[in-house]
């Protein structure tokens, strides 16, 4: 029970630390607001999110080192040399689902293209979210699939694994803004963060916005089961975050509109996303896709 206690650790010290941290960021901001205004002036949430994101990066390798995980190939990284395909093929896969969700919203008057952004900074957003689609597909893939689903997995059946890492991966990303009453204490961060989970508390907010997201983890989870590393997870979250990014970005809400169905600019929170999603799994159990030789899986 070694690597359930080192997890279970783990994510003690993210959560309870991270918020404990994140008032000590936020006054180190107002020190130095002169110089980076943009970030002193940034809602407390914003700070608790960094500090949580902050420690889970930095304990991601003494995660693995404590499972036993040795290099980087035992936790799904190997050289890239021959999978450049595995990670293009992932890309695609995100970018055409999500596409499609983002296609028939838009057909249906959910939202509209944003008439207000021009040729270039149109440009500049798409090469800032694919940047960023880049930088976090590698680093969540690392952390969710390599570290957490490869944890569980050294502990329980791989199935019910991917089914509860999953579940971590959606209750992460379900975390929502939430306002800090009062000035910032060295408290705040504890107080803040059951507010920020206050979206369990909306049954419509649960279903099918984390159904989802525990869906989505499920897919990319199964892709590294499958598939023995974690190039093509990290192609088909970077398609998805690709398309999330530049929906929001790039539309904007129509009054009236039935999100429940088709979704808010968060497009994977709207019921149409579950089939579809449904659809990418099973497209992709079809593929001719497997661990490579001499490779674990």
């Amino acid at each position: 029970m070694r690597p359930l206690r080192a997890l279970a650790l783990y994510i003690a010290v993210v959560f309870i630390g991270g918020a404990l941290l994140a008032p000590w960021l936020c006054w180190l901001a107002q020190t130095f607001a002169h110089t980076f205004p943009r970030i002193a002036n940034s809602p407390f949430h914003r700070f608790v999110n960094r500090s949580l994101l902050g420690l889970a990066l930095i304990g991601i390798w003494p995660l693995l080192k404590s499972l036993g995980v040795d290099s980087p190939r035992e936790g799904g990284l190997v050289g890239p040399a021959g999978n450049w395909k595995r990670l293009a093929g992932g890309f695609l896969f995100g970018l055409v689902s999500l596409a499609i969700v983002a296609g028939f919203a838009l057909a249906a008057g959910t939202r509209r293209v944003n008439p207000m952004i021009s040729p270039a900074v149109l440009g500049e957003k798409v090469v800032g979210i694919a940047l960023t689609a880049g930088v976090v597909a590698v680093l969540e893939e690392i952390l969710f699939r390599g570290a957490v689903f490869g944890a569980l997995r050294k502990v329980f059946h791989w199935a019910f694994a991917l089914v509860l890492s999953s579940m971590i991966y959606a209750i992460v990303h379900f975390m929502e803004p939430a306002k800090l009453i009062g000035t910032v204490t060295w408290l705040s961060g504890l107080e803040l963060l059951p507010r920020m989970l206050g979206g369990f508390t909306n049954l419509h907010a649960i279903f099918p916005g984390f159904l989802n997201l525990t869906f989505a983890g499920i897919l990319l989870g199964w892709a590294y089961q499958r598939t023995g590393d974690l190039y093509f997870s990290i192609g088909l979250h970077a398609g998805w975050i690709f398309w999330l990014k530049s929906y929001g970005a790039l539309t904007a809400e129509v009054p009236g509109a039935t999100t429940w169905w088709w979704g808010t600019s968060r497009l994977i929170d709207g019921w149409f996303a579950l089939p579809v999603l449904a659809v990418t799994l099973r497209l992709f159990l079809l593929m001719p896709i497997g661990p490579r030789k001499g490779r674990p899986a």
